[in-house]
């Protein structure tokens, strides 16, 4: 039994020591720690100071000294932190205050020595290549536009077929625009229109396709989003927001009292003011590019300076497969087990000519390698907690769709198949298809236990195929004694959903 304790597993992940990025963006100075330079990004640690440092940079053309002061002590606090998760590489970035402020210079300077480490600053096209570059680490085959909404700037870069477009920048960030405007909204709409009717070529390239949402005022917009429309999974990397549909609400955003929104409490205080910015900004994008979605992205510069770190080979892996088999190795019994749940679970789905999509194939491949990492919670709760692992977890190329597919597939692997053992939200947001494709699996899990004890070197001696109108579980003869009633009962429920008759054989 390969029982792998953390440091153990860690070390065949080859993740090493904690990484880290310092962002000093207009609006906040945050900190991220990974656990490791992997494909997968995990944060350990993840911490944010709203400094404001772009307020009336625009019109002052300097960084408030309040601001500067806030963001020394951040930047000196996030030092002692690094070398208390004895991080080993800590890669610090600035962006456009810095950049577009008179005392820009002597402000990196002083920001250098708080944090002790040198500080990248960033151009405005390195800034939106980056931001594209976190999209790309963060979603699987992205293709549209990603905008990248700071506090002092707005970035725009096309991404298809896994390459980068040449980027924009522009003076769109929430407090350039709440300084140029003097905090009129009406001012605003009128200097964003300008703006963006002078970079058609990009807004043009965006008809049709994906608009990735980057930055934190679009994130909290989409978190008000979420519960204005009472969605069911508070999770903000890859929701996806009909453009249609959505006019109404950022009208809202626009118009209303920034307290009276429904569950404004989850906006820091310093936000809500420019999250009228946002709204007006991501409605003129979705005027003027006709978008067909629009995807809020929790990956944005900061994951793309790591992602550009990785060697070709390391970024060309599926990052939600990735994902799946760091946590298998983790914290199932047997690690090489979820490789042969996957080759098993596919002869039987050829042998049946069942037809599944690529997509349809990869979530199956991760919900392979994810099956068994519940096993430590008691058995009444294995279901509950290895749902809420998956639905919550923090996986990249995943769309919410897909969470809850492979959230239910672990679901009913441990609580049976009944649609009605599971809330009608979750059931909701998997869709029907889905939903189907998650019991079917799960039902083959439930046989597959049985036989293997999560142990590796079983199934792949243990067939089960399509013969005709039969399912047919093969056996050898020194495995003979596992065709229990238990066993039976299972392969009943799988006959059932394929409405084909079970048979257990020894050979």
């Amino acid at each position: 039994m390969q029982l792998l304790n953390r440091r153990e597993a860690q070390g065949r992940l080859k993740v090493g020591q904690p990484i880290a990025i310092i962002d000093i963006g207009s609006n906040s100075v945050r900190l991220v720690a990974y656990e490791g330079l992997v494909r997968s990004l995990t944060p350990i640690y993840n911490e944010k100071v709203l400094c404001g440092l772009g307020r009336h940079v625009a019109t002052t053309g300097r960084l408030d000294d309040d601001a500067v002061g806030r963001a020394l002590r951040a930047l000196a606090r996030f030092r002692v932190l690094c070398a208390t998760m004895n991080v080993s590489d800590v890669f610090v970035l600035a962006t456009a205050a810095a950049r577009d402020a008179s005392n820009g210079p002597a402000f990196l300077e002083a920001a250098s020595r708080a944090c002790g480490r040198e500080i990248a600053l960033l151009s405005g096209a390195e800034e939106a290549r980056l931001s594209a570059l976190g999209v790309l680490s963060g979603f699987h085959t992205p293709d549209g536009l990603v905008g990248d909404m700071g506090g002092g700037s707005l970035e725009l870069v096309d991404v298809r077929a896994g390459h980068v477009g040449v980027g924009v920048t522009m003076p769109l960030g929430g407090l350039a625009l709440q300084d140029l405007s003097g905090g009129s909204v009406k001012k605003a709409q009128k200097i964003i229109r300008a703006s963006l009717e002078r970079a058609p070529d990009y807004l043009e390239k965006l008809h049709g396709r994906t608009f990735y949402a980057v930055g934190g005022t679009w994130r909290s917009l989409a978190r008000l989003h979420q519960a204005a429309t009472d969605y069911p999974l508070h999770v903000m990397h890859a929701y996806t927001i009909d453009p249609g549909g959505s006019l109404d609400f950022l009208h809202l955003v626009e118009e209303a009292d920034a307290k009276t929104l429904k569950d404004i409490e989850s906006v820091s205080e310093a936000r809500r003011p420019l999250l009228a910015y946002g709204a007006i900004l991501l409605e003129e994008i979705i005027r003027l590019g006709q978008p067909k979605d629009v995807a809020i992205s929790a990956y944005g510069v900061r994951e793309g300076v790591l992602y550009q770190k990785l060697d070709n080979e390391t970024q060309q892996l599926d990052p939600l497969v990735a994902a799946a088999a760091d946590l298998n190795l983790l914290r199932s019994r047997s690690p090489g087990h979820g490789d042969e749940l996957w080759a098993w679970t596919s002869q039987f789905i050829d042998s049946v000519g069942l037809p599944e999509t690529d997509a349809e194939r990869r979530l199956r491949r991760a919900a392979c390698l994810l099956a068994d990492i519940g096993w430590r919670a008691h058995p009444d709760y294995r279901g509950e907690q290895s749902l809420n692992l998956i639905a919550y977890g923090s996986f990249a190329g995943l769309d919410h769709a897909g969470r809850a597919y492979l959230a239910l597939s672990i679901f009913f692997r441990h609580e049976g198949l009944s649609p009605d053992k599971v809330g009608s939200r979750i059931k909701v947001l998997a869709g029907t298809r889905l939903m189907e494709r998650a019991r079917f699996l799960a039902a083959l899990m439930r046989i597959a236990y049985p036989v293997s004890v999560a142990m590796e070197g079983v199934l792949p001696r243990t067939p089960l195929v399509v013969r005709g109108r039969n399912i047919v579980l093969s056996l050898p003869k020194a495995m003979a004694d596992l065709a229990n009633e238990r066993l039976a009962g299972r392969m009943k429920a799988l006959g059932k959903l394929t409405n084909l008759d079970p048979v257990i054989e020894v050979i």
